[in-house]
């Protein structure tokens, strides 16, 4: 699985002109699923996303976590993260998993996300959504399921 974690300040997801999850401070996790994955790495993915410090204490270090902000995570799919742009001019998809499988993984993490203790909206699976977000700092990092054929190639 491949994650790009924004902290936002709010963000949300709508299709077709219709609201489907708006979050309010927090992360917007854009997630990517390979055909690789393991539970053991979704639990690893969704520890790590729950316990950054990414947001700023009193004295303006990032030295508090999502729960200690109090913040949300709006998970959004996108199996573009794996495009293999190497070869040619159009990518390849073959890295990404199907889509019934990648599903079944980004709910997996978000439950995993929620049962830490955090509010968690989602977005839409095979839908064309329109993600609007107010990046906070920005802070954008990029996590990978760890000893994952795909991050060995990069």
């Amino acid at each position: 699985m491949r994650l790009v974690v924004q902290r936002v300040r709010r963000a949300s997801v709508s299709v077709g002109g219709g609201a489907v999850a708006s979050i309010g401070a927090g992360y917007l996790v854009l997630a990517g699923v390979g055909r690789h994955e393991t539970s053991d790495g979704v639990a690893w993915l969704a520890q790590k996303v729950f316990h950054l410090r990414l947001f700023e204490d009193d004295h303006g270090l990032m030295n508090r976590s999502l729960s200690d902000a109090g913040g949300e995570v709006l998970v959004v799919p996108q199996f573009t993260l794996y495009a293999d742009t190497r070869r040619g001019r159009r990518p390849s998809w073959a890295g990404a998993a199907p889509p019934e499988e990648a599903e079944r993984w980004v709910d997996e993490f978000a439950n995993a996300l929620q049962n830490l203790g955090t509010t968690v909206r989602r977005g839409a699976f095979r839908e064309h959504m329109e993600v609007e977000l107010v990046n906070d700092g920005p802070v954008t990092l990029i996590l990978e399921t760890p000893g994952s054929p795909e991050s060995a190639r990069r």
